[in-house]
């Protein structure tokens, strides 16, 4: 991890450059809790929820309290309080109440949010304290379970929903031994079996040297003997210790015939929103060989940061690599944004950090021995919040040229984040300066890690209606280029930029706005050098939704949709599930029925693969991210590698729990399902578990929630309930639990 010193910032600050404040912890970290009460709708219909913070601790100084939450209409209860929004999902509640502080005390601050509130990750996720200089002072921040809260059964899966899906996936056999994910394509028993030693398979390359992404496993005679092209040997060995072990195992003779299907299995790792670390990156990447998938889609420029080292251009990562309580409009970083204690130089949170060039090269060249592509991405020209800031600060230090929004611009807009600056304006010179300029320092990375820039993802996506129409050098632009509309000036822009990169031997992909239903001779001219266009929406039938469009234009197209691939979206709609849900809800099953050919009618040929997504605005820590990715990972990988029908859904969720102890072995966190509950009779009910094995359920039916000493039901098993009005049951899988599952009986 990459983050700036004290002395660092010190010397910016002695330099001149704003926003500098000291951090200093307070002696006794002050707590903040929060909960939430569903209210009914009032006379006028609109429905409101009750938000709660409870501040205790040493509050003399303080005179703000700062949190992030998404995006509502709130308004404080007290009239001794007063609320701000300091950036779209970054508030901040003032009180005359704090000057009354002693140093030991207790201020509870009531809101008012319009809205339902459906799920965790829509409650304040970080929250800290400010002191009337600017400086902030870390907090320990809670959060009332959503299910313990009133209200919040709206959207919670009843325990016999969950005990009747239970049963629809419950393995009715063991697995096979060659049973894995993704699943071997053709596996032909010989009869026999072989004691094999792990460590010692035979390697060799096949007699044809075209049979590119093809091979074969045989095991005879004590041997196990991979025939493979040289390529693919890295990521094999890392599937059979994986699956098979690194020891002296026994297996049953056979001659196994294997291959991907689809030449693009990818997922996007956003380490922008929130930031992780090379070790967790790296730690994906792992995790990705063993399931076969192989480009690593990197998102490391978007509104909320910039992550990636470009030596040229030092302010992006000086500046948009930190983020903290803002002071003023010219601040030496960015907002505190999705979670952060405000403190710009704190290691400890997601808000800061960036790979150095060092670190980065060490990325791709691991990828890269595991047979892993990394596609960075640079947003543009929407989405670029971060890097707007860094080059205003760039060029208030004397380089105007690099601006990327007009100076008196007054274009009104509002991005699909609420924002109102984010966007590079294309009839300037800065955005194509810029694009330049990292593309060659991301190719000399590349080449210094043995490894060529094949292709960068310029997003392209999400540009909000209104971007240029107060910009006078847009006004010219398509004055001079005959540009009827703002459509025509985003095609400019990409046109653009695909040059730049196609003169430097460099392909270019982006999300379906670059390519959807453009002109024929913007397709004409772009299309040879676009990499993949990853397709993020599904609206539409079979033949005119929206990946059928772009693929049928000819553009390589890789199946991305929020319906089944983005990973961020919830599991369920528990309200304690973190994760989106403006996309539906995504679990590893959802991910494993991702059907190419279902979703896609004329132009199948030209869908070249699936990407799952992983934006992190709901991933505060690697644990978050984690339980996001497992098991939903396994549901994309077996879907990539044969895009046709394989698993049934309980055999697919046989091979999963045989996964679990690898996970454990490995240090991942994951995901773990609910238990159901049935009522079986008048008087008894019984609980049940997605899981072939042994798990742990314990229930209550006091109405508290349930721990490690409570009584355990075992499943299948009836218990009586007696006068109880609801049942509350959560199961634990080794030491991970799961949410709890609720059956109201009364």
């Amino acid at each position: 991890m990459k983050t700036t010193s004290y002395a660092a910032l010190a010397l910016v600050c002695a330099l001149g450059a704003a926003g500098c404040t000291s951090r200093k912890p307070a002696d006794v970290t002050p707590d903040v809790h929060w909960q939430g009460v569903n209210l009914p709708a009032d006379s006028t219909g609109t429905r409101h929820y009750r938000s709660t913070f409870t501040v205790t601790g040493d509050l003399r100084g303080v005179t703000r309290l700062a949190f992030n939450q998404f995006k509502r209409k709130m308004e404080v209860v007290n009239p001794a309080d007063t609320l701000v929004e300091l950036l779209p999902g970054y508030f901040a509640i003032g009180s005359t109440r704090f000057d009354n502080a002693t140093g030991t005390d207790t201020i509870v601050f009531d809101l008012l949010v319009n809205g339902s509130l459906a799920g965790v990750s829509h409650t304040p996720t970080a929250a800290h304290l400010v002191k009337a200089d600017g400086s902030t002072i870390a907090v320990n921040f809670s959060r009332k379970p959503l299910s313990d809260c009133e209200g919040s059964y709206e959207t919670m899966p009843s325990g016999e929903e969950i005990y009747a899906f239970n049963e629809s996936i419950r393995p009715d056999s063991a697995r096979g031994v060659y049973d894995i994910i993704p699943s071997f394509k053709q596996v032909s028993l010989t009869g026999g079996t072989s004691t094999v030693n792990l460590a010692d398979v035979k390697y060799e390359e096949p007699a044809d040297a075209n049979a590119d992404n093809i091979y074969t496993i045989t095991v005879a005679g004590d041997k196990m003997t991979v025939r493979a092209p040289r390529s693919m040997w890295a990521a094999l060995r890392a599937r059979i210790a994986h699956n098979f072990g690194n020891g002296t195992v026994e297996l049953p003779d056979v001659i196994i015939n294997d291959g991907p299907s689809m030449p693009y299995r990818g997922i996007m790792v956003d380490i922008v929103r929130n930031y992780r670390t090379p070790e967790e990156v790296n730690k994906i990447v792992d995790l990705m060989s063993v399931y076969g998938l192989n480009k690593l889609h990197f998102h490391v420029a978007d509104d909320e940061g910039w992550r990636v080292e470009i030596p040229a251009l030092p302010e992006l990562t000086d500046v948009s690599s930190r983020r903290g309580y803002p002071l003023t409009d010219t601040d030496s970083y960015l907002p505190q944004m999705y979670f952060g204690d405000g403190d710009p130089l704190s290691s400890s949170n997601s808000g800061n950090g960036y790979f150095s060039v060092e670190d980065y090269i060490a990325l791709v060249r691991h990828a890269n021995e595991l047979g892993i592509e990394v596609i960075p991405e640079i947003e543009s020209p929407g989405h670029a919040r971060a890097a707007v800031h860094a080059m205003n600060i760039r060029a208030a230090a004397g380089h105007p040229e690099w601006l990327l929004r007009e100076p008196g611009d007054t274009s009104v807009y509002t991005s699909a984040q609420a924002l109102h600056d984010n966007v590079m304006n294309p009839a300037l010179e800065g955005p194509y300066m810029l694009i330049d300029t990292v593309a060659d320092a991301l190719a000399e990375m590349h080449r210094r890690a043995g490894v060529p820039l094949r292709v960068i993802h310029i997003g392209g996506d999400e540009v909000p209606s209104g971007a240029w129409s107060g910009s006078n050098a847009v006004k010219e632009l398509m004055a001079r280029e005959n540009l009827a509309s703002e459509s025509e000036v985003h095609d400019y822009f990409v046109r653009r930029v695909n040059d730049i990169l196609a003169k430097k031997g460099i392909k270019m992909s982006g999300w379906q706005e670059i390519a959807l239903d453009r002109p024929v001779e913007f397709n004409k001219e772009v299309i040879p050098n676009t990499y993949s266009v990853n397709c993020w929406t599904q609206h539409g039938g079979r033949e005119d939704n929206v990946l059928s469009r772009v693929a049928r234009a000819g553009f390589p197209s890789v199946l991305s949709n929020v319906d089944y691939l983005y990973f961020d979206q919830a599991y369920s709609p528990h309200p304690d599930e973190p994760g989106l849900s403006w996309g539906g809800y995504t679990d590893e099953f959802t991910a494993l029925h991702a059907y190419p050919a279902r979703l896609c009618g004329k132009g199948l040929e030209n869908v070249i693969g699936l990407s799952a997504q992983l934006f992190a605005e709901t991933f505060g820590t690697d644990a978050d991210l984690e339980r996001m990715l497992v098991p939903k990972i396994l549901g994309l990988a077996e879907r990539a590698w044969n895009p046709d029908s394989t698993y049934t859904d309980r055999a697919f969720n046989a091979v999963l729990t045989d996964e679990i102890p690898k996970w454990e072995a490995a240090g991942f966190a994951y995901h773990v399902r609910q238990p159901g509950i049935h009522r079986v009779d008048p008087t008894h009910f019984t609980v049940n578990s997605p899981y072939a094995g042994n798990v742990v359920i314990r229930y209550t039916l006091d109405g508290t929630r349930p721990d490690e000493n409570s009584p355990v039901a075992k499943p299948g098993e009836p218990v009586a309930f007696g006068d109880a009005s609801q049942i509350k049951a959560i199961l634990w899988l080794n030491s991970h639990p799961s949410h709890v599952t609720i059956l109201k009986l009364k």
